[in-house]
């Protein structure tokens, strides 16, 4: 484990968002990394698209009654 120094701005709005989407501080930006590190690994891809390979990925049933 690291420390990231970023903006106060930043940080404020991680921990409003953080809020929104009942979330830690520290797991918002855990998902704002990574969605980043996934759409830069995969420019083609929408966010949903990404969201839902993700969600495949870890074999989550639900998606089996909607088309590709």
């Amino acid at each position: 484990m690291g420390i990231v120094k970023i903006s106060d701005q930043l940080h404020d709005e991680i921990r409003k968002s953080s809020h929104v989407m009942s979330r830690s501080i520290n797991s918002q930006a855990e998902f704002w990394v990574k969605m980043g590190m996934l759409a830069e690994l995969n420019p083609t891809l929408t966010f949903h698209e990404i969201i839902k390979k993700q969600l495949l990925k870890e074999k989550l049933t639900i998606f089996e009654s909607f088309d590709e």
